[in-house]
């Protein structure tokens, strides 16, 4: 296949995102893909298709082809789509998990979205942490929920771009391969990977070439799509020096308390959660080399029990969720400390249970993630984490952030 995708010469905007897209059609109905790689290292191959002229047009296609390939600026790869172009940055961007909405955000398009999972639960917890960026606004309250997406929807929201892993779409009822290009022909392109979260199996028809990528190297070709790399690369300047300091900072192995992470809407089910599993998930997590307190024994997602916990018996339990205003992380840690069985948990008497936002996190997300993770497991290294009992992400002392809030701040309002 070629390296570079057939592109046209298109009269209006619409065109021209959808267009983009549409050379990708019969890739994407013939299986085609790029060569698969780790979790940090990614080699760009896309997915290529046929060009849209017969033949008796190709002759007096070729120069407004060769036109449009030169004055194309908006160009990215991604698997398990391959190379998607755009003439015009999109205006409208659908997205189906967190991660993706958190980098449209990030690229200053918070607006831009129209849809997303859950939105007015994730509207309400992103913007415990937006409280803390001055001059950044967030709104994604009342967008549609695209969990379970309709191509009928779809069609209608005419988003500019749809950033979403179509590998993963497709796991859903009533999706398959040519739902998915008949979308990228009659809508807009797909953009997006999600199953590199917890590096899941794809299906059988993305299945040859799937790669698997960390979070901030999905954020940067995110960013080439959206001709927003000087964006991107002020964030990425940030997370570096934030990690940075974590690496430099943290203690021996043999001083590193046992964790765990849970979720649960109360707490008769609790998801546990283990914090060095691959994928982005624990992106959060996995750099701080805690000892996974059930020791192998328990998978990530399993439902555990309070004798299931006292047996792990973890030094720290990291709460999802626990910022969401409807959760009420006192009361939880008040149940836990009630509790005859779960009294008895190491991380419940010595107060060490604390909350956290979302697995799906974006590269914003993320920086205040690895923040808060940071001083919950190495208050000595990091810094004391402050006692959160309700409201937004607690104010620290400048002198103690791990990260500048006007950095980013500003690289979201495009002040750089």
């Amino acid at each position: 296949m070629a390296d570079e995708p057939v592109k046209r010469k298109t009269p209006t905007r619409r065109e021209a995102i959808k267009y983009g897209g549409t050379a990708l059609v019969g890739g994407l109905l013939a299986g085609c893909s790029s060569t698969a790689s780790d979790d940090t290292t990614t080699t760009d191959s896309p997915t290529e298709t046929a060009s849209d002229g017969s033949p008796t047009e190709a002759a007096s296609d070729a120069t407004e082809t060769e036109t449009a390939t030169e004055s194309n600026s908006y160009s990215a790869s991604i698997a398990p789509m391959g190379t998607v172009s755009l003439e015009e940055p999109p205006e409208t961007v659908f997205t189906r998990l967190t991660h993706h909405a958190d980098m449209a955000f990030a690229l200053g398009r918070g607006d831009t979205i129209t849809a997303m999972h859950a939105p007015d639960y994730y509207d309400r917890l992103w913007n415990q942490f937006v409280e803390r960026l001055p001059g950044v606004t967030l709104d994604w309250e009342g967008l549609y929920s695209s969990w379970q997406p309709s191509k009928e929807k779809l069609y209608e929201l005419d988003s500019d771009i749809h950033l979403a892993d179509p590998a993963w779409i497709t796991k859903q009822d009533n999706w398959d391969p040519a739902d998915i290009a008949e979308i990228t022909s009659g809508v807009s392109p797909w953009f997006g990977n999600s199953l590199s979260d917890t590096h899941q199996e794809p299906p059988e028809s993305y299945a040859e070439g799937y790669e698997y990528y960390t979070l901030w190297e999905q954020f940067e070709r995110v960013a080439q799509l959206f001709g927003e790399e000087d964006r991107y690369q002020a964030l990425a300047t940030v997370y570096d020096d934030l990690t940075g300091t974590i690496d430099e900072k943290l203690p021996a192995e043999s001083e590193r308390p046992s964790a765990v992470m849970i979720a649960a809407q109360d707490l008769e089910e609790i998801y546990a959660y283990r914090l060095s599993d691959p994928g982005y998930l624990t992106s959060h997590t996995r750099p701080f080399g805690a000892r996974d307190a059930f020791e192998g024994e328990v998978e990530s997602a399993s439902v555990v029990d309070y004798e299931v916990l006292l047996e792990a018996d973890p030094d720290v339990i990291l709460h999802l969720g626990g910022f969401e205003p409807n959760t009420d992380i006192a009361a939880r840690r008040e149940e836990f400390r009630s509790d005859p069985v779960a009294g008895e948990i190491t991380a419940v008497q010595q107060a060490r249970v604390y909350p956290q936002g979302a697995r799906y996190q974006g590269p914003i997300l993320n920086l205040f993630q690895l923040e808060m993770t940071a001083k919950q497991l190495y208050p000595d290294q990091f810094g004391a984490w402050p006692t959160y009992t309700e409201g937004p992400y607690p104010e620290i002392d400048p002198e103690e952030q791990l990260f500048d809030r006007k950095r980013v701040a500003d690289a979201i309002n495009g002040d750089i």
